[in-house]
């Protein structure tokens, strides 16, 4: 049975497949008619589920939640979770190539969704559609389960887990190769005052983002342009308007950004500027991402160290709130973190809100699902398949026995959540055969 060659004839169909459903901008929005997250998240939806029809699977739609794709029989159901929802484009301008146009240049497919997550979840269906061109029966069944709110509440997985059956085990193809077995604790929570500040500001888009830019345009212009200047941080100043600059990058790991929204608070602070949210993330955030200030030392072996971003702020003329964004070590205790958050907000007279949270995951190496991933990466790549930790949060924590597998390969690029978003086509291949060759193994 030669899985690689039928991958490589249906390579053309790959790669068309991933260009339509990119082209769908499934960005979440206001409900419309029977589409809870938007006109463009259910057409992403409907879609799949029609391609998925059109291989083979017996599909299943609920409402604009979630829908599913089953192939092979048995009582045992192996799940793989995929999301076909994005976050926005962010600035245009910063695109070289329309962010829905999935043009492909240099090998690569460009658009928002490529990498996280229509990509790989385009490879992991034909991987098994390989499997079943080839005549394989599969004596389990396997069900693809497409979210729809991955990126922000996560209502629809949460919709399929309050409705369907649960995989006795699985993994998402939305991470990092070889995977990701532990998963940190993920918790967004805002700290709320009421307003002690001259000033008004708003920034940041995202809990999971660190800002790349945020705009200024109130009292002490000229003295803030001098202090930026001093402190060395990268700002424009125009038509009495200043924006500082850092550089994106997803919360999971904001040691590779560098926060605006921090930096422009650092500024503010130092020229007197009044306000509680201010005061603390200049005082406590400053440009740190571990929470030194809050909680110090705080890691664990399995998943290394906490990290913090502030990824909102919002002053205007009734309140004070900061949103925040935190990746908890999968061993330490969530009360233990919120208790010691609470207790330095109260000394900025900020009260704490939770806004979400996800526990941490752990997958043992000994679990059969692991050894089976490790065995097929191992053989495909030739690389360590020693599993990783991750702050990420991924659909591998929305049942058990499930993990993060692929679909970026070690020493690539992460450019989910940035512009010029891409997949290099011969990565979406290799990962296609990798995800064929897992499925073959855990259903033999």
């Amino acid at each position: 049975m030669d899985i690689n060659n039928k991958i490589e004839e249906l390579k053309d169909e790959i790669v068309k497949s991933v260009q339509e459903l990119v082209k769908i901008p499934s960005v979440i929005s206001d409900p419309k008619d029977n589409c809870p997250f938007g006109e463009n998240i259910d057409k992403a939806l409907r879609k799949t589920l029609s391609l998925c029809e059109s291989l083979g699977f017996k599909t299943y739609y609920k409402d604009g939640y979630y829908g599913y794709a089953e192939i092979g029989e048995g009582k045992e159901l192996i799940g793989i979770l995929g999301h076909i929802d994005v976050v926005p484009e962010g600035e245009i301008d910063n695109w070289s190539f329309p962010p829905y146009d999935a043009v492909i240049k240099d090998g690569k497919i460009y658009g928002r969704g490529t990498q996280d997550d229509k990509g790989p979840t385009i490879a992991a269906i034909y991987g098994v559609k390989a499997l079943m061109d080839l005549g394989v029966k599969f004596n389990k069944r396997i069900r693809f389960i497409f979210g729809t709110d991955e990126e922000n509440l996560w209502r629809g997985i949460n919709k399929y887990l309050e409705n369907e059956e649960i995989p006795s085990y699985g993994f998402t193809p939305d991470s990092v190769f070889p995977m990701i077995n532990a998963e940190k604790g993920l918790l967004q929570a805002t700290l709320k005052s009421k307003n002690s500040s001259e000033i008004t500001l708003n920034g940041g888009n995202a809990f999971n983002a660190v800002p790349d830019k945020i705009v200024y345009s109130d009292i002490k212009i000229n003295e803030l342009a001098s202090e930026l200047d001093k402190l060395g941080f990268e700002y424009k100043l125009e038509n009495n308007n200043i924006t500082v600059f850092g550089k994106g990058a997803h919360a999971a790991n904001p040691q590779y950004g560098i926060n605006s929204i921090s930096r422009l608070c650092i500024a503010l602070n130092n020229l007197g500027i009044k306000s509680n949210a201010i005061k603390f993330i200049a005082e406590v955030i400053k440009e740190t991402y571990n929470g030194e200030n809050i909680i110090p030392n705080c890691e664990d072996k399995v998943s290394g160290k906490l990290t913090i971003n502030v990824g909102k702020i919002n002053i205007n003329n009734e309140t004070e709130e900061i949103g925040l964004d935190i990746r908890i070590p999968v061993t330490v205790d969530k009360d233990k973190v919120v208790e010691k958050l609470k207790e330095k907000a109260l000394e900025y007279n900020l009260k704490y809100n939770e806004y979400d949270y996800l526990k941490a995951i752990y997958v043992p190496e000994d679990h059969f699902l692991i050894k089976t991933l490790k065995k097929v990466y191992e053989e495909e790549t030739g690389l360590d398949s020693t599993p990783l930790s991750s702050g990420g949060a991924t659909y591998a924590r929305a049942m058990d026995n499930c993990v993060a597998f692929g679909a970026v390969f070690p020493g690539k690029p992460k450019v989910e959540h940035q512009a010029n978003e891409y997949i290099e086509i011969e990565d979406l291949i290799k990962c296609t055969k990798i995800y064929a060759k897992t499925v073959y193994e855990l259903t033999k």
